[in-house]
């Protein structure tokens, strides 16, 4: 039987969309896996056809030993949710292609409009870090140990991840 997710979506968690939205998309990811970044045009269309009814959530998967710049990528997402910018340093690092070097994930905070010196000296201090390996923790716990993972209302998604694949698993027509 597929894995469930655990824990469940708490408040804690990074998600787009109504808490009562009858879909609910997780997905584990790595900021600087060329297949999470791929994946992003896929999921704004699941986005756009499932609207209101789709509920999003981003966790943290930093595959350190294949993307050295994960990790601190991560705590840089982090550090602009403390700023209330999660979603928008999710959207610049994914669209970055690969520039995580620690320069390019504060050039990133500046460019949003955050306080890119607070993001510095939270980056060196890894303030963050506990966050990311929650997130981690979790997915190891789960099996996982590749990005992008999918849950599907609560369910490992093992299938494909086109948009049209994703919808039909969301809406339970697969």
């Amino acid at each position: 039987m597929p894995a469930s997710l655990d824990p469940p979506l708490g408040p804690d968690d990074h998600v787009a969309g109504d808490p009562g939205a009858p879909y609910e998309l997780v997905m584990y990811g790595d900021f600087e896996c060329p297949y999470c970044a791929a994946s992003q045009s896929i999921l704004a269309r699941v986005r756009s056809r499932l609207g209101d009814e789709l509920r999003f959530a981003f966790r943290h998967l930093p595959l350190e030993d294949v993307h050295p710049h994960a990790r601190h990528a991560a705590e840089a997402a982090e550090a602009a949710a403390a700023q209330g910018a999660f979603w928008e340093m999710h959207d610049a690092l994914y669209a970055a292609r690969g520039h995580l070097e620690d320069a390019d994930l504060i050039s990133h905070a500046r460019g949003l409009g955050l306080d890119a010196d607070r993001v510095a000296a939270e980056l060196a201090a890894g303030a963050h870090a506990g966050r990311v390996q929650r997130d981690a923790a979790s997915a190891r716990a789960l099996g996982i140990s590749s990005t992008p993972a999918f849950f599907v209302n609560g369910i490992l998604h093992a299938d494909s991840y086109d948009a049209g694949s994703l919808v039909a698993a969301l809406r339970g027509e697969g």
